[in-house]
């Protein structure tokens, strides 16, 4: 198994985006790709989140980390197979081969931001600059709720994964609002791919309801994972994937 014959296994083609949007991905650095999931989808993902969160309590999220203000959960693949759309979906895919070329995932969590927390400084998912084209990183937002302004909506800035610079380093504090961010305003349904380079973070959720999504986090595939795959893949899971979602993974059963 090689890369192409695993995007082309999972039905990702260079097509299934248009000229358009692959030169938004590239130009801003991110692309929201609107009714991937359906409301159903939505639904589904949110019921299954909240049993898991229920079901580990104090423990949800610790097979990566946990955030004051936040209800995280780590380690989705093995939790169900409803979460394999997060690593298979063709056009999600295609938008991160743009960015990665040969890629893995590196992790596939979720983050629920709670009322009245949730604000993050900008960063990036990436420990020092890059040259542009040079990139190693690449996630996707599934959003579990509308993005709205009120709720902790993702700021980015656009056009900051070619900037070869961090926040920490061009900012007094990365907390404080940039004169050039963004919100991504987007509804229930909707992925972002965004160049993990971009700076970006979240904002105060002024909302009375959590602001529910998943990450689903791509990374070279020479880089190590933010979860080890291939340390924490089940046997029913691994039994259950093709050929191809093993590929996308990196995993192996001796």
């Amino acid at each position: 198994m090689d890369m192409q014959t695993a995007l082309r296994d999972l039905d990702v083609a260079a097509d299934l985006l248009t000229d358009k949007e692959r030169d938004q991905l590239d130009t801003d650095g991110y692309l929201p790709l609107e009714g991937v999931l359906s409301r159903e989808e939505v639904a589904a993902f949110n019921e299954r989140l909240a049993a898991l969160t229920l079901a580990e309590g104090d423990r949800a999220g610790l097979e990566v980390h946990q955030e004051k203000g936040t209800e995280r959960l780590a380690d989705l693949v093995n939790k169900d197979p409803l979460f394999e759309m997060c690593f298979s979906q063709p056009r999600v895919l295609a938008g991160i081969a743009q960015v990665l070329g040969s890629f893995r995932l590196s992790s596939l969590n979720a983050r629920s931001a709670l009322p009245g927390q949730g604000h993050q400084g900008l960063h990036a998912d990436y420990g020092e600059p890059v040259a542009a084209g040079a990139y190693q990183v690449c996630n996707s937002i599934w959003l579990l709720d509308d993005f709205t302004a009120e709720n902790g909506a993702t700021r980015v800035v656009p056009g900051s994964h070619r900037s070869v610079s961090m926040p920490k380093d061009m900012m007094s504090d990365p907390a404080d609002a940039h004169p050039d961010e963004v919100l991504l305003l987007a509804p229930a349904g909707t992925v972002v791919i965004f160049n993990s380079h971009l700076w970006h973070g979240g904002t105060l959720n002024r909302s009375a309801a959590p602001r529910r999504a998943m990450h689903s986090y791509f990374c070279r595939r020479d880089l190590p994972q933010q979860l080890d795959q291939q340390a924490y893949v089940r046997v029913n899971t691994y039994s259950r994937l093709s050929p191809a979602q093993r590929f996308i993974l990196d995993v192996t059963m001796g």
